[in-house]
């Protein structure tokens, strides 16, 4: 029902489980979110694949000394209850561990890149 939440539980799950790679189908959305994660480090590289006629999202994951950087996802914005964040109110996840990513008007960015640029928007999801 949910595509982002379905491709979040994707990464977390193929990174427990120590894959290099992870396919999700295709939306521009879900390419913006992980040109995000990339950009933060969660992921290694994200390449479009066309598979037969349906094109899918390749993400190779990223490990730090062995273990997964993806430990826990939490989606906060659901098609049921959308939930919105100034600005000001962006904080640290984690104790600056974490990341919070937001759909804003400039496009999807992490809450440290959106608070720099003073914008706000749609909390999609935090990750730890």
């Amino acid at each position: 029902m949910d595509p982002i939440a379905d491709m979040l539980i994707k990464l977390k799950n193929a990174n427990r489980a120590e894959h290099e790679t992870v396919s999700v189908p295709f939306s521009q959305i879900k390419l913006a979110i992980l040109e995000c994660l990339v950009g933060e480090g969660y992921i290694k590289s994200v390449t479009k694949k066309t598979e037969k006629t349906h094109p899918t999202l390749e993400a190779e994951l990223a490990y730090r000394d062995g273990s997964p950087r993806i430990s826990d996802v939490s989606r906060i914005s659901k098609p049921s209850r959308r939930m919105y964040m100034g600005a000001k109110d962006i904080r640290p996840i984690k104790n600056g561990f974490g990341l919070i990513v937001l759909s804003t008007p400039k496009g999807i960015m992490s809450g440290t890149k959106a608070k720099k640029e003073l914008v706000g928007g749609e909390v999609l999801f935090k990750m730890w």
